[in-house]
């Protein structure tokens, strides 16, 4: 499985921030709602989720640097 950002489309309300932030278009704005692509490579920064005011979207990983 490819590790990717996750959107609630309930939550989402269309405001693009994320897509914005996203420095590898993974994140695309399809109408009103947020959707990922999965043709390219997300690079695990977060920024995504930390611009989410709706709290929408989430990172189901983790970076651990040791």
């Amino acid at each position: 499985m490819i590790d990717v950002p996750v959107i609630d489309p309930e939550k989402c309300n269309g405001c693009g921030l994320c897509v914005e932030v996203c420095q590898h278009d993974v994140l695309l704005l399809v109408g009103e709602i947020v959707t990922v692509n999965t043709a390219n490579d997300c690079d695990w920064c977060t920024n995504c989720e930390i611009v989410c005011a709706e709290g929408a979207l989430t990172c189901p990983f983790e970076i651990v640097i040791s």
